[in-house]
């Protein structure tokens, strides 16, 4: 049965490699085409922001590539230096999808409300899943026929596999909001929020493909304590 963890382990890294390898093709020929606002990505953060009445969220440059984000503890949205300079289409979708979540932050979205409280016990069921099922594997390898250990790291991957399925709707709802201010705000052109469009959607892909990762090895333990159980 581990041979099935690790084959469909190699299954995932394989799909999440392809997509990861699309997104930065469609970052990189976005990156170069220009919106016909010529605004910055900052500019642009800081419209969004303004637009929809939101004045204390700071918009910050940090380092990295695709390393763009939104703090609600501090209230930051973070843009990696190429999009916070950057005047294109690319930079735009970003800087847009990440004040969709300031946007949902400051409108109390149900989804981010949600995966903010869960933050802290998934750093810590992230962090203790992974070697206490192998833990419980192991245990059963030896002999030890008590799942119980097994099942503790179980029920701590699925608060991972649910933070994974909750960040969906949350990661789809702020390109929603990102597209649709981009169009009304005349910030793209028709043809470019359709490419704004697509470098998003091959982002969320990513999403998808993690939470898809997460559930495949979730039914993989499960299967394997309820083959434990039956032995016993």
């Amino acid at each position: 049965m581990t041979i099935g963890i690790i084959f469909v382990s190699l299954i995932f890294m394989v799909i999440g490699m392809a997509v990861q390898g699309q997104l930065k093709s469609k970052f990189k020929i976005y990156s170069l085409q220009a919106t016909r606002s010529n605004l910055s990505g900052a500019e642009i953060a800081q419209k969004m922001l303004n637009d929809n009445g939101i004045y204390d969220v700071q918009i910050t440059s940090v380092e990295g590539q695709l390393t763009d984000h939104y703090n609600p503890l501090n209230k930051t949205v973070n843009l990696s230096r190429d999009v916070y300079e950057g005047r294109s289409i690319a930079a735009a979708a970003v800087a847009a999808h990440e004040c969709g979540h300031a946007v949902q932050h400051a409108t109390a979205y149900s989804m981010l409300m949600l995966r903010s409280r869960l933050v802290p016990l998934v750093n810590i069921s992230s962090t203790l899943s992974q070697w206490i099922i192998m833990a419980g594997i192991g245990f059963m390898g030896f002999g030890h026929g008590n799942p119980t250990v097994l099942l503790i790291g179980i029920i701590l991957f699925a608060v991972t596999t649910l933070f994974t399925l909750i960040t969906l709707p949350v990661e789809f709802d702020a390109s929603a909001r990102a597209l649709q201010w981009l169009g009304t705000a005349n910030i793209t052109a028709p043809e470019e929020k359709t490419k704004a469009k697509d470098a998003l959607k091959w982002a969320a892909l990513t999403y998808v493909v993690a939470a898809l990762a997460s559930i495949a090895m979730l039914l993989q333990y499960i299967l394997i304590f309820m083959n434990s159980r039956d032995r016993n």
